[in-house]
């Protein structure tokens, strides 16, 4: 079997190799600092220990057990593969050893995560009662975990609806309750996050009543904020551990950017069909590899592409599966056992793998775009050389502004420190939505301020006034209209119950609500597993839509379009030669069309007309307006005004992720020549979640840099006229038409001072 660096070698070699390794560079391997304990553990716990090879603790592991020991609030926050889950193991089972009736409840974002510990804690503590509970256990077994687990493993989403709202017949357990462990906490951030802290406050009051007051263990990946970040998610101060004594062997790190497509420099090939490439090279040379894409439809189109490419090379076609959310439990899991098992040499991903499953020893991860920030890009690539062997890590670039900024400054990516995870417990709709289910589970009171913050009363005055609660003395009790609220509340999406697919009347698999229309629409291809379904009916209603098996040589991508009004403005501040505005808005988007894609080509086929209803929401968002007297100075120099406007918005939306931890696709925009709400040329940026997440603040927080950092994208694409790599949008509901690159650039130049109006 090659190495990493043979691999590349060879591919370099290659025929169809085009200069596409723009960079690359071999991170050091690092080696391992230990450290011993305040204390020695006990003597059966250490046994078990040796038995599995550890002779020692990392540094952070002992710095962590040692604070948990002291009851601190505790977030370790180091690298992948770093032993993160010995840092609450080992403190939980040594109190059990001490007191047999302490208690743990294990916190973890995904079903799988919850039963890979598990797996690890039988083999760490085989006489712990340890259990999961969630929704694939069976309610027969349920009370009898209940009653009898010492440590129950669960997720965020059965903390909300299956235990607190039954809490009464889980006292025993709250009384007992020591330790609440939350598993990968970097990934309860946006709308996710802002409800999971309302969760875990909804917890504590639960915890309080009961008479305990638990400890708080949590992992993370290394983002900037970890203390902070764990802080706003329980409501008080931790303890950081982040100083990482893990080794690892070196890294192979290559920024791979896909060529440019013909002589007019119109975008760059395919970054799908370069994974697949890549995919198929590394699976031929026997190197276990994860590709990362950054959508459920893309990780299918990857697989499907790099199949075609190895289908004459024996059964190697079939040693590559897809593993993304909205498969079905029982197929998550058997994906799961024949990569450990080393049955599969390859898996194509979204983020569902990007967490802490063990999946065995991986020697190469691809990155098929940048994940969104600098956390979740070493985040994944650590899924990679879980060992001291040498390992690779591929990060391809994709035709948009963030991306290609990447393939040009690969020294930001070495370089920049880790993004802030951002959350909103008080996001006005988020926290009502709790307050009501808190209210559901014991009254509300002046003391529980403290918990949920100053928009505590506002909140209840509201919920007053629509009838869901009503005052009695100094405490809020629900109204009879109220009946099991967690219910109504999808702490994932922020929204309503999800959409089920069903085929030949079976469901195949689910989609957020807010993703059906764009998914699911009358028309839409659906992919699952490499197979092509027609999605024939869309009942948002009912929450079902219909499909069909095709064999079809197109994908489809949905058209959307968005208005937006100002509902009020917060702040306002002065920002380079013009006024920035951060407030609330009101947003109508509404799909409009898709497009047909032909496989591999990606060539557009044509463009259907839909009718499918609205969505309304209010969010946050920044934006700044720019004098109408522009127009006439760029107007003589050839440039469209409207065009420019456009293609900045674009341009900023798409780089935005360099300065807040967000994805792409968790933000929207709106350009205008002249909005009815301000008078004059508007660019706004706005959260893509209702009530806003804190991306709208983080923009207009450095909306200065943001246009430094667009500026310098527009002048290095080589694109003559505007391309996907700098102002074309996937997203656009215009269909990318009336943008203008050069224009865009002036007008920056002019917001930056670099420009003069004349």
């Amino acid at each position: 079997m090659m190495t990493p660096s043979e691999f590349l070698a060879a591919l370099r070699a290659a025929p169809g190799y085009a200069q596409q390794i723009v960079h690359q560079v071999t991170l050091p391997a690092r080696p391992a600092v230990y450290r011993a304990l305040a204390s020695p553990l006990p003597a059966l716990l250490q046994e078990r220990l040796h038995q599995l090879g550890i002779a020692q603790l990392w540094s952070h592991q002992a710095e962590a057990v040692d604070a948990a020991r002291r009851g601190e609030h505790v977030i370790v926050a180091t690298s992948t593969a770093s032993g993160k889950s010995l840092c609450y193991h080992l403190p939980v089972i040594e109190a059990l050893l001490a007191d047999p009736s302490t208690r743990a409840l294990y916190l973890f974002p995904t079903k799988a995560l919850a039963q890979d510990q598990l797996r690890a804690l039988r083999r760490l503590a085989p006489e712990c009662r340890a259990a999961t509970f969630d929704g694939d256990t069976p309610l027969p077994d349920r009370r009898q975990v209940r009653e009898r687990a010492q440590i129950i493993l669960t997720n965020p989403d059965m903390l909300h609806l299956g235990i607190l709202p039954a809490h009464a017949s889980w006292g025993p357990f709250f009384r007992h309750l020591r330790f609440v462990v939350i598993d990968e906490a970097h990934s309860y951030r946006g709308v996710f996050g802002s409800h999971v802290a309302n969760v875990l406050r909804r917890l504590r009051r639960i915890c309080a009543a009961a008479g305990s007051r638990p400890v708080f263990l949590a992992t993370s990946a290394t983002i900037g904020n970890p203390g902070e970040h764990l802080e706003r998610l329980v409501g008080e101060p931790a303890t950081v551990v982040a100083a990482d004594g893990s080794p690892h062997g070196p890294r192979q790190l290559v920024f791979w950017n896909p060529p440019l497509l013909g002589e007019a420099l119109a975008g760059c090939r395919s970054a799908n069909a370069e994974a697949a490439a890549l995919l198929a090279a590394l699976v031929r040379a026997r190197l276990r590899t994860i590709v990362f894409t950054r959508t459920r439809k893309l990780a299918e189109l990857v697989a499907v592409y790099a199949r075609e490419r190895l289908r004459r090379d024996g059964d190697l076609a079939d040693r590559i599966a897809v593993y993304r959310a909205g498969y079905l439990p029982a197929e998550r899991r058997e994906i799961e056992r024949r990569l450990f098992n080393g049955e599969l040499l390859a898996v194509v991903a979204t983020t569902a793998l990007e967490l802490g499953i063990d999946v065995g020893d991986l020697t190469a991860a691809v990155l098929t775009g940048y994940p969104g920030s600098v956390a979740s890009t070493w985040q994944q690539a650590g899924r990679a050389g879980r060992g001291e062997d040498e390992s690779l890590v591929v990060l391809i670039g994709l035709d948009n502004p963030l991306d290609q900024y990447l393939m040009r400054h690969p020294d930001h990516l070495l370089t920049a420190p880790r993004e802030h995870a951002w959350i909103n417990p008080e996001n006005p709709t988020i926290l009502a939505s709790h307050l009501l289910c808190a209210a559901h589970e014991l009254p509300l009171g002046a003391e529980d301020l403290a918990l949920f913050g100053e928009g505590l009363l506002g909140a209840l005055g509201s919920l007053a006034a629509a009838g869901y609660l009503r005052q009695q003395g100094d405490y809020w009790f629900p109204t009879a209209i109220v009946s099991a609220p967690a219910r109504a509340v999808n702490i994932r999406a922020g929204s309503e119950e999800p959409v089920t697919l069903l085929v030949g009347g079976q469901p195949l698999e689910t989609v957020e609500a807010t993703l059906a229309p764009l998914q699911l629409h009358p028309g839409a291809v659906y992919l699952h597993q490499g197979e092509s379904y027609l999605v024939e009916t869309l009942d948002l209603a009912a929450r079902l839509a219909r499909a069909r098996p095709v064999d079809l040589p197109y994908y489809t991508v949905a058209d959307e379009q968005t208005d937006l009004r100002i509902q009020h403005v917060s702040q306002t501040r002065p920002a380079g030669r013009t006024t920035a505005f951060l407030g609330e808005v009101a947003i109508r988007s509404q799909v409009v069309g898709f497009k047909r894609k032909r496989i591999f080509s990606e060539e557009v086929l044509s463009r259907e007309p839909l009718a499918l209803p609205p969505q309304q929401f209010t969010t946050a968002a920044c934006w700044w307006t720019l004098p109408a007297t522009l127009r006439a100075p760029l107007e003589r120099q050839g440039g469209e005004f409207a065009g420019g406007l456009h293609a900045a918005e674009h341009a900023c939306i798409g780089l935005l992720p360099l300065f807040a931890l967000c994805d792409r696709r968790d933000i929207g925009g709106v350009s205008t020549p002249l909005h009815p709400d301000t008078g004059l040329p508007t660019i706004f940026i706005y959260d893509g979640h209702p009530g806003g997440v804190g991306i709208a603040e983080r923009g207009y927080a450095e909306l200065e840099a943001l246009w430094t950092t667009t500026l310098q994208v527009l002048r290095d694409c080589p694109c003559q006229d505007g391309c996907p790599s700098c102002i074309q949008s996937p997203k656009c509901g215009n269909l990318n038409a009336t943008l203008d690159k050069h224009a865009a650039t002036w007008l920056l130049e002019w917001l930056l001072g670099e420009q003069a109006e004349r």
